[in-house]
């Protein structure tokens, strides 16, 4: 059961880097904003890895053609992912858009039925339905707006950019699953660590090239800020090799739906931190969503 609190803490460190990348937003690009997560996280990637190989005395897995296949498809999908949901933050109807970025959590069942061939049990699906609704519910509570008024922006370019969110999410998740599987040798750590580093490299190659064909200031600009850009990377790195031992110990869906905890941190910070009011929706999402990991842990414990 050790999925559990890993995907518990790479939750509250994805709520924490998403906190702390938010003050750039007024300084960089959204490129340039997004890239951060990757360019500055890898040191500590590759610190973790050689600190696993030097003083932990673990042995390098092989590559091979299979395991790039996988985590260039998984890398290159969070990549996309992240681009999109910037794109998102800019349109209109954000509200309906998040929601349907959510839908990464349903969305991943299929993904990985189709990609790794595996099943979840019935109750395990009922879960993470009910993961959906809670969040969708608070997504609309969060926004004072009616579910009418959500359901009338299906029809908008959020619709289709929210969609893709989910996908290349879950997508993504899927795929870094698959590649630590197709790992011959290594226990969870060095699997899950080479793993990261890989993508997290290759995530950083992508974006150097297309910063310096498109935006070379930017990265002038994080150098700039690196002391926010360092703990936004630290943050990134702490919440992936947590996101990625826990696809290793089990399957995706599960990890994705537990994973939704993140805006139970949100809530929770903006009631008692922020002093911010909430409306009977958002406790009702809330509630549901309590409900439905309590749900998928006891199942998943049984």
């Amino acid at each position: 059961m050790l999925w559990i609190p890993l995907t518990f803490a790479a939750a509250f460190f994805q709520n924490m880097r998403s906190a702390i990348q938010r003050h750039l937003k007024s300084e960089l690009t959204d490129l340039g904003a997004a890239s951060v997560r990757f360019l500055y996280a890898v040191p500590f990637a590759l610190v973790w890895l050689l600190g696993l190989v030097w003083i932990g005395q673990f042995s390098l897995p092989a590559i091979h053609g299979e395991f790039l296949v996988w985590v260039l498809g998984g890398s290159i999908s969070q990549i996309i992912f992240t681009v999109l949901l910037m794109w998102l933050f800019s349109l209109s109807n954000f509200t309906v858009g998040t929601a349907l970025s959510k839908t990464e959590v349903v969305q991943v069942i299929l993904l990985e039925a189709l990609l790794l061939q595996t099943e979840l049990s019935v109750q395990g699906l009922i879960a993470i339905i009910i993961a959906f609704i809670g969040v969708v519910v608070m997504t609309v509570g969060k926004s004072r707006t009616t579910i009418g008024s959500a359901l009338s922006g299906l029809g908008q370019k959020t619709t289709v950019v929210g969609l893709f969110c989910g996908l290349t999410l879950g997508l993504s998740s899927v795929l870094f699953r698959g590649a630590a599987l197709s790992l011959d040798d290594g226990g969870l750590l060095i699997r899950s660590a080479f793993t990261l580093a890989v993508a997290t490299t290759i995530q950083s190659l992508i974006l150097w090239v297309l910063l310096t064909m498109r935006q070379p200031g930017q990265l002038g600009k994080t150098l700039t800020h690196w002391r926010i850009c360092t703990l936004v990377g630290f943050a990134g790195w702490a919440a992936s090799i947590c996101w990625f031992m826990a696809f290793t110990l089990t399957q995706a869906a599960y990890v994705r739906a537990l994973g939704q905890v993140e805006l139970i941190f949100t809530f929770i910070a903006s009631v008692f931190i922020f002093r911010e009011k909430v409306t009977g929706t958002e406790i009702t999402g809330v509630l549901l969503l309590i409900g439905a990991i309590v749900f998928l842990i006891l199942e998943r414990s049984a």
